[in-house]
């Protein structure tokens, strides 16, 4: 399997050959009935929209369907040269995939550290260094999320005019924290993943705020997971202080007091392997695969060799390609932690109509993607070539540099809300239908995997990858060009979301369990 193989150089044909071993070719722009196509020396008996698939040759029923050498499914019926080839005509049939684990590591090429490149970012008292410079308010409970918002909303851009290096104050509402088993995983989820904010070094200061009677209590919070209070991070609980209206006073000064330090913070030079990246799509499509999410990939692999992490998670989006993880796991045990968490979600998914089970977003269909396996093997691309170093849990602090997984649902608020927590100073976002998403304190980088979208929804997309398509750029090019501007966005330039003011309503951690 060639998954990552570049693409042919450009021709007059209307198909993409992305493999020799495949048997369907990719429709580069839409198919008429009746349209000849002269490699297959056919006539097309059906319209093909942009992104979809025919049939390369005859495929018996039964056969194996294969896209970039890779087993997408198998047909239900024979298929002759030129049919469209899409859900109505492929099966999702499971089928046995050799883990290898480590058979594909190759060692990285690091750049050495007096050349590795460079962005403006605040280094904080811990040594980590941040892309944006927020305070954050976090809710222990939704029992007292109105009133962190009451709080934030008190900073209006008029008042914060004063705090120039100050990027703004920002709520993170949530709609858990009680009404749950304790201890439990969800439970246990939830205090990482809000300790994962609280931590997090684009927040120059925090408030977490609760109500008192609920099972996430603040202390217990801020002890278990070895938060330490302080000038910079403060807490109040809502019972203890008086009520709704004393606890929105008390809060507006407790950010009152920490503007002027995080004020005084500045940018300065430091290494790209600061950056932490966490690696999104969302809207896929059937180019996705083909031009953003392997040109991301090829940019992670850059940033791997300057010293930095790429972050890959949505664990049921490489259901069906993840030995192309396992082949690159760094140890045996870093292999079978990903099937582990696989086998998670299998028992999760069980009996349910979702993603890991086979059925794709309506616009993942209607973009060119027939199931999940077919949708996984774009998705993995993000992650590049380079070893899997470590697998994580949702939220979990990562610790290693390179290319490394972190366990998520699909969902793209909760993966990104948990890659946030886990570290991720910056989100990098594929999309093929057009996502409009965005995210704070770590903003995304919106990337279109084809040029018409990108054109439509320009006002929300940063980076056109439709260009690889067009011709205009190679893969590796498309690469190097993303790398380029992640440095200027973890310089402070801001993305495409940032400008719409996206990311107020976007933290939503992952929900595992009962509410009762």
């Amino acid at each position: 399997m060639n998954a990552i193989a570049p693409l042919p150089a450009p021709t007059d044909s209307p198909l993409l050959h992305l493999h020799p071993n495949d048997n369907v070719l990719v429709a580069k722009s839409a198919l008429a009935i009746g349209q000849a196509i002269a490699e297959l020396g056919v006539r097309t008996r059906a319209q093909v929209p942009a992104g979809h698939k025919i049939a390369a040759r005859r495929i018996a029923q039964g056969e194996q369907v294969k896209k970039y050498d890779t087993v997408i499914g198998v047909a239900t019926r024979d298929l002759e040269p030129g049919d469209y080839v899409h859900s109505h005509n492929i099966e999702l049939v499971d089928y046995y995939r050799d883990p290898a684990f480590g058979a594909d590591v190759r060692p990285v090429d690091y750049v050495p550290q007096a050349e590795r490149a460079t962005f403006q970012g605040f280094v904080r008292e811990d040594g980590s260094v941040g892309t944006r410079n927020f305070i954050g308010i976090l809710s222990s409970v939704n029992c007292s999320a109105t009133v962190i918002k009451q709080i934030a909303a008190h900073f209006t851009p008029e008042r914060m005019k004063t705090f120039p290096h100050v990027d703004g104050v920002v709520a993170f509402a949530q709609t858990s924290g009680c009404g749950m088993s304790s201890p439990s995983e969800h439970f246990d989820v939830l205090r990482r993943t809000i300790a994962g904010y609280a931590r997090h070094p684009n927040l120059a200061g925090v408030l977490i705020v609760g109500l008192g009677c609920e099972r996430n209590q603040v202390d217990g919070l801020v002890d278990s997971q070895g938060l330490q209070r302080g000038r910079l991070m403060r807490t109040l609980v809502m019972q203890e202080v008086g009520g709704t209206r004393a606890t929105i006073a008390a809060g507006v000064e407790a950010i009152k007091a920490m503007l002027p330090a995080a004020n005084a913070a500045r940018r300065s030079t430091v290494s790209a392997s600061h950056l932490k990246i966490g690696l999104e799509c969302g809207g896929s499509d059937g180019f996705s695969g083909i031009t953003a999410n392997p040109a991301l990939g090829a940019a992670m692999d850059v940033l791997v060799r300057h010293g930095g992490t790429a972050i890959l998670s949505e664990t049921p989006e490489i259901h069906g390609v993840e030995f192309m993880l396992t082949r690159r796991a760094i140890t045996p045990e870093v292999g079978q932690k990903l099937l582990d968490r696989l086998a998670w979600w299998e028992r999760y998914a069980a009996g349910q109509n979702a993603q890991f089970n086979g059925v794709v977003g309506h616009g993942n269909q209607a973009g060119g993607l027939a199931n999940i396996f077919e949708k996984s093997l774009g998705s993995a691309m993000k992650g590049g070539t380079t070893p899997l170093r470590a697998v994580y849990e949702y939220a979990e602090r990562i610790d290693e540099s390179g290319f490394v997984f972190m366990d998520s649902p699909g969902y793209d608020p909760v993966a990104a809300t948990g890659q946030i927590a886990s570290g991720a100073q910056l989100i990098c976002f594929t999309t093929g239908r057009g996502s409009m998403f965005g995210s704070k304190p770590a903003p995304t980088i919106k990337l279109a995997s084809n040029t018409a979208m990108y054109q439509r929804l320009e006002e929300d997309m940063d980076i056109n990858c439709g260009v690889i398509l067009d011709g205009e750029l190679t893969v590796p090019e498309m690469g190097q060009r993303i790398f380029e501007q992640i440095l200027r966005h973890a310089s402070g330039g801001a993305t495409k979301s940032e400008l719409l003011g996206l990311g107020d309503h976007e933290f939503v951690p992952w929900h595992l369990g009962i509410v009762s």
